[in-house]
């Protein structure tokens, strides 16, 4: 279901709908064709198996509505609006950024897909994500699964939006990138991030593991474990590739969106606690 915080920030995203042309059914309300996309999102049912009993109306309702949403671009407004809550609290760390990618399978062949190199040369695709220093997704991207991770760095550091929440202007640029071998390239990256003004700290290729930067690195890896968690981004089921970029973006505004949530229940379990263990 979609909490009532949560929809107070995405209901002012969202147009007006127009006048209906012909007569018939009412039209599904926003929420419940919001909850309809959420219940696909976790769950990984197909859209045609939606249950028509929860009252989140149709699949193809839902899927008509999630790809106009994301042709407005409601996910990219929405993820503006919350990495700024964190700044503004000073929970978002700009001081250092960490990027990877994750493959993953895809059950039909299409835009942004390809042969995948890990998977008997089977249809797949990329996610690429780019996230702080405590995790919060950044940028995302979706690829074929055939292309180098090193192609989408500069790309996803473009992407990134300027956080506003303090006075000031807002950054763009994180003060260092941790990457791993992935994205070492005959140090062309590396020229490229420095004239940005970025320190790039790269594992290198040839080098005995164990670099050390698994310390900086893990982040990126749980928010990837994170957006698999999602079970309709494990495999890419869509042939059209702006509705898995509209799921791997609501995704990655929901996992924005429950670091803002930890922040207003970390103080409410310290109060509980206090509560129930008052000290002398």
């Amino acid at each position: 279901m979609v909490s009532d915080e949560l929809w107070s920030l995405i209901e002012p995203l969202l147009s007006e709908p127009g006048p209906k042309l012909v007569a018939g059914r009412p039209r599904v309300p926003d929420r419940q064709a919001l909850c309809g996309i959420l219940f696909v999102l976790h769950t990984g049912i197909q859209w045609e198996y939606l249950p028509p009993e929860l009252g989140f109306g149709s699949g193809m309702t839902c899927w008509r509505r999630l790809a106009a949403w994301n042709e407005a671009g409601v996910w990219e407004k929405l993820h503006l609006v919350l990495p700024k809550k964190l700044r503004s609290v000073k929970q978002f760390d700009w001081s250092r950024a960490v990027i990877d990618s994750s493959h993953v399978r895809a059950a039909r062949r299409g835009p942004k897909g390809g042969p995948s190199p890990v998977d008997r040369a089977r249809p797949g695709s990329k996610h690429h994500v780019l996230v702080d220093g405590q995790g919060v997704p950044l940028a995302v991207s979706l690829t074929g699964g055939n292309r180098n991770d090193v192609t989408q760095l500069l790309p996803l550091l473009d992407k990134v939006p300027a956080v506003a929440g303090v006075v000031g202007r807002p950054p763009r640029r994180p003060d260092m990138l941790f990457a791993d071998r992935g994205y070492d390239h005959h140090d062309k990256c590396r020229r490229l991030l420095w004239k940005r003004g970025i320190r790039p700290v790269i594992a290198e290729r040839g080098q005995p593991h164990g670099s050390g930067l698994g310390i900086f690195r893990w982040v990126v890896e749980r928010t990837i474990s994170w957006l698999h968690g999602f079970r309709r981004l494990r495999i890419r089921w869509e042939r059209r590739d702006d509705i898995h970029e509209a799921f791997l973006g609501l995704a990655t505004c929901l996992i924005t969106h429950r670091h803002v949530q930890r922040l207003w229940l970390e103080p409410l379990s310290l109060l509980f606690n206090l509560a129930r263990h008052p000290t002398c």
